[in-house]
């Protein structure tokens, strides 16, 4: 199992998110849940970024939102850093 990680600077846009998509509460729990059970799970449509975030991932919401992650895999953590749609992200 992997440990999420909720940095302070993802937390504030979190709760940002939330305030605009208050009814993706839902699937959000369900994406977490399986980020820390299998972050490979396929509907979490991980992969890995190009360019100048090439050391991070993304993982799906929905297919409009996303959260940028950081593996952390010698100790098995997933730092979360961003969450937003497609354009927001990075």
């Amino acid at each position: 199992m992997y440990k999420l990680i909720f940095t302070e600077s993802y937390q504030k846009k979190e709760k940002a998110f939330f305030k605009k998509h208050p009814d993706l509460k839902q699937r959000y729990k369900k994406t977490l849940k399986l980020l820390m059970e299998n972050p490979y799970h396929p509907s979490l449509r991980l992969h890995k970024l190009k360019g100048n975030l090439k050391d991070y991932y993304l993982v799906s919401i929905t297919m409009n939102y996303r959260i940028l992650v950081d593996f952390v895999v010698i100790e098995n953590r997933i730092i979360l850093l961003d969450i937003g749609s497609h354009g927001e992200v990075y």
